[in-house]
């Protein structure tokens, strides 16, 4: 359970998190990942 929660701590700090060869971390980085870019690709400039 400690290793469960180390591994989100550190995804949700984006940092690096447990073994590149993990599958269950490799999935969790690239929702990571897509999730920052949908993040920073929406206007936050109300539409006039």
């Amino acid at each position: 359970m400690l290793r469960t929660d180390a591994v989100l701590s550190a995804l949700a700090r984006r940092e690096a998190a447990g073994e590149h060869d993990d599958d269950v971390v490799r999935l969790l980085r690239a929702l990571v990942d897509d999730v920052d870019q949908r993040l920073s690709s929406v206007s936050i400039t109300p539409s006039t």
